[in-house]
Parts: structure tokens; C-alpha cells; sequence
């Protein structure tokens, strides 16, 4: 696999569908996408498509990598929750952006596997723990930014309360994955202002830790 060709033609890609922020662009042509999949799917690694890391779960399409991160707005003095740990990818794209991530995740084996991605690239702005990312991270909390990579019915007033006062919130909204909104929920003083940012497909955000 050529994956200096290959990650050209993606940036190329995602800059054509409208990720144009420079240093989004940069922090995912900065990840070896191949490192967070399993053996038959690391030679598709730069394409632009979504595929399984196993536990059901799959690694998001770089597009929706880079459509959320971009529209999440960090900077590099912004305390981000991040609800969903998966593979780790959008945690290591985020990295060099934010301040600080705090990750969730509930199933174990894929937290370790990420935990181990995290020092392979060492990235030291990430705590990470196994955990009911639907309840959020209240001993961290408050947080400028929070992300969710799965899709709840509705805004969750639990991580709405962990979010700071002009703070974001990026979610995929909708219970049918063939039905989901992705929504950018900006906190404020009497509430929220939401904004829909497009169709997209997440597997559904569920309570508590799953089984090892």
C-alpha cells in the first residue's frame, strides 16, 4: 500500500466535500488510519468510507471525522469530552488540536486497543477510561466541547449539563440509522441553540459497560 499517495488523494477528497479548515486537514493527514484497523481492512485505510474494528463497532468515514471535528471548533486551550472512544481514530485526529480530551468508552477491548494506539503515536493529552459514556464525565466537567460518535434519541440533558456556557456539543441525533441528524448543540444561558449539520449513520449510544 502506498500511504503517501493514498492519504493525498483523501485530503484531496475531503477538501472537494467541503473540509477546507487547514488545520483539520493537516491533523488527519497526520494519522495512520491503517494502525486503528484490523489486518483484512488495512489496505482500504484511505478510503473514504466507514468499516468494522470489531464489538459492531466501526471507525466513522473520514469525512464525518473530518465534518465533526471541524465543526466542533476546538482550540489549542479547549477541554474536550469525547463520548465513544471506538478505535481511537477521531480521539488521535483531535489530539493536536484541543488541550485536552477526555474519552469514554464501554466496551473494554477496544479501550485497551485504543489505550495501546495512544502510546504507539504518543499522545499525551488523552485520559481515557472504560465507562457509561451516557452519563458523561461530571468529575471533569465542566467541558468547552463535547463529542458523541453514537446517536441518542434526543440531546442528552446529562451531557448537556456537563457542557460550559457557550460551550459545543456535536451528536448524531436519531434512533433509525437510516434516519440520523448530525447536530451542533451550542449551550447557553437559557438553554440550547441547535443546528443540523446532514445526514449520517452511528450505531446507537447505549448505557452502561458492555461484556468483555
Amino acid at each position: 500500500m502506498n500511504s503517501t499517495k493514498n492519504i493525498a488523494q483523501l485530503i484531496a477528497e475531503l477538501r472537494n466535500d467541503g473540509i477546507t479548515d487547514p488545520a483539520v486537514l493537516k491533523a488527519i493527514e497526520g494519522v495512520p488510519r491503517e494502525i486503528f484497523l484490523p489486518d483484512p481492512f488495512k489496505s482500504r485505510a484511505y478510503e473514504n468510507v466507514a468499516l468494522p474494528i470489531g464489538r459492531h463497532q466501526t471507525i466513522s468515514q473520514p469525512f464525518v471525522v473530518g465534518l465533526m471535528t471541524q465543526a466542533l471548533r476546538v482550540t489549542d486551550r479547549t477541554k474536550v469530552l469525547e463520548v465513544g472512544t471506538g478505535s481511537g481514530y477521531q480521539t488521535s485526529v483531535l489530539s493536536p488540536l484541543c488541550r485536552r480530551i477526555y474519552s469514554i468508552e464501554r466496551h473494554p477491548q477496544l479501550h485497551d486497543e485504543a489505550e495501546v494506539r495512544f502510546k504507539q503515536m504518543s499522545l499525551t493529552n488523552i485520559t481515557a477510561i472504560i465507562g457509561d459514556g451516557s452519563e458523561g464525565w461530571p468529575q471533569q466537567a465542566p467541558f468547552e466541547r463535547i463529542m458523541v460518535t453514537a446517536a441518542a434519541e434526543d440531546v442528552p440533558l446529562v451531557l448537556l449539563e456537563q457542557l460550559a456556557i457557550g460551550g459545543i456539543m456535536i451528536i448524531p441525533i436519531g434512533v433509525d440509522e437510516h434516519d440520523q441528524r448530525l447536530v451542533r448543540v451550542t449551550r447557553t444561558e437559557e438553554g440550547a441553540e441547535t443546528e443540523d449539520l446532514g445526514a449520517v449513520r452511528f450505531v446507537p449510544l447505549l448505557p452502561g459497560v458492555a461484556d468483555k
